[in-house]
């Protein structure tokens, strides 16, 4: 078997559509001779023409020099399966349909050398129902790179059940060589990133299906105090919610229904409907010509006198830290504040004794230089949240108001995304250093989950997990052992 550092290692890439092209560009200026094929007539000869246009763009901006790309073009040779017989590796990104990557595979395999890898970009099929389909299943593995290729540096490398050790190594080398970042990862459903995107987006779904927050609410809280690049609802409309809903339920039906995975009836409502984001003009926000026509405001208004004192209900270091930086004395008259964690305002009102009818709750948590999130319970003194609102809007701050809710919004989801990636830690979908890498390039998060929790506290998130498991009786808000372990220990998540 040819080491994949060798200076003639030829690639083929069977199939030209988006993500082809994309592993075609990568693999050709990674400085790699690469074939490409498709059975449809011209399709490989149009899709190196699309590829050049690219690589030559790169040049024109000064990414690259003139003479590298063209010596990338040349690399680019589209041609009849049959001349696979050289290749020492092969990457299939065919149509997502088991049936047909069956039959690619059988038509590579035939004609490939008996060292040559076979490696599929498959984003939903286990890569040992593909593997089936070989003689030599050791040398089949998954390359699941992500779209676009050229600009989204993961790629995760994936080990099927008979995928041997010297194979992992070898794709992970051409992963390198392809100038992406390789992580190693467990044959699963959703395999790593799109198993760990799920807490993000259907824990958005669920806290709007309860009517705790709107979209633009979530998304505003998310970015401005978790520093999210997009909020949840944002991002399932980029990305479609004709994707996310259904890769949402193959990994929920893969890990046999586990709760934690579960997405809301209003996930379903709009994909039933055809709403599917920036594509179709309207999902959970409206577009035109695919840019964001005007959102809701996320923001709490009021005319009210700002206060100048309150009762605290519950003592925090963040509290009165907080009641500090915006001018408010505490006392024993006023409205009552708390900051809990994972608690609703129901609850602490019922802990503290006191009235629920004059409690705010303000998570702070994240980042409050920008915004803040405040919460009241059912039946609550309207004039006590605008005071308190009115005192943090005259520092410069926004508020967003939500309805009674167990760990607010920012804590109810950083707590399921760090939950979810103890859980993978857990079942060794990957370690947990490479678990932060992936979703951190993936899918662009601040923070991958294991660091998130240190960030947020490891004892608060499993503080968080358990109030919210206990105020709403679900076994979707289960801590895993993971978590339980290290945060009644002490240790980091990192922790093996």
């Amino acid at each position: 078997m040819k080491h994949p550092e060798a200076d003639d290692y030829l690639v083929g890439v069977v199939g030209c559509g988006a993500m082809g092209q994309g592993i075609a560009q990568v693999s050709a200026t990674g400085g790699m001779r690469t074939l490409i094929h498709d059975a449809r007539e011209g399709a490989a000869e149009a899709a190196k023409e699309a590829v050049a246009g690219r690589i030559r763009r790169l040049a024109e901006k000064g990414r690259m020099s003139e003479e590298d790309a063209e010596a990338a073009v040349d690399r680019l040779v589209p041609c009849d399966l049959s001349a696979f017989s050289e290749c020492d590796a092969v990457v299939e990104a065919v149509f997502e349909e088991i049936t047909v990557k069956h039959d690619v595979f059988k038509a590579i395999e035939a004609v490939v050398s008996d060292d040559c890898l076979i490696a599929t970009n498959t984003s939903s099929i286990p890569i040992s129902s593909l593997a089936r389909a070989c003689e030599k299943r050791g040398r089949v593995g998954g390359l699941h790179f992500f779209n676009p290729v050229p600009l989204m540096k993961l790629v995760e490398v994936i080990r099927a059940a008979e995928t041997t050790d010297l194979t992992i190594e070898n794709l992970s080398i051409i992963g390198k060589r392809m100038t992406r970042v390789p992580v190693v990862v467990k044959d699963s459903p959703g395999f790593l990133v799109n198993m760990g995107g799920r807490a993000f987006t259907t824990e958005g779904a669920r806290m709007n299906h309860e009517s705790v927050a709107t979209p633009a609410q979530i998304d505003a809280i998310m970015r401005d105090c978790r520093h999210f690049r997009m909020g949840p609802f944002e991002l399932m409309d980029l990305t479609g919610i004709d994707v996310n809903f259904p890769v949402s339920n193959i990994v929920y039906n893969g890990y046999f229904q586990d709760q934690r995975l579960r997405t809301s009836p209003n996930h379903e409502a709009q994909f039933d409907a055809g709403l599917f984001g920036r594509k179709t003009g309207q999902g959970w926000f409206g577009y035109e010509g695919g840019k964001p026509l005007d959102r809701p405001s996320a923001d709490y208004e009021s005319d009210a006198a700002p206060v100048t004192t309150v009762r605290v209900a519950e003592t925090s270091e963040a509290l009165t830290a907080f009641l500090a930086q915006i001018g408010v004395e505490a006392g024993t008259t006023g409205p009552f504040v708390a900051a809990p964690i994972g608690a609703d305002a129901t609850h602490t009102a019922l802990k503290a004794r006191i009235d629920h009818r004059d409690l705010v709750c303000l998570d702070l948590t994240g980042d409050t230089s920008v915004r803040v999130t405040a919460m009241t319970a059912p039946g609550a003194n309207p004039e006590a949240l605008a005071g308190v609102a009115a005192s943090i809007t005259a520092t410069g701050r926004k508020v967003t108001a939500i309805n009674d809710s167990p760990g607010f919004v920012a804590q109810r989801m950083c707590a399921m995304i760090a939950n979810l990636g103890t859980y993978m830690a857990e079942i060794g979908l990957a370690s947990p250093s490479d678990i932060d890498l992936a979703l951190t390039l993936g899918l662009n998060y601040p923070l991958g989950p294991i660091d998130l929790s240190e960030d947020l506290g490891v004892a608060n998130t499993l503080e968080i997990m358990e109030a919210m498991q206990a105020i709403t009786g679900e076994d979707r808000y289960r801590p895993t052992m993971w978590l339980k372990r290290r945060a009644r220990l002490g240790l980091p998540l990192n922790t093996q």
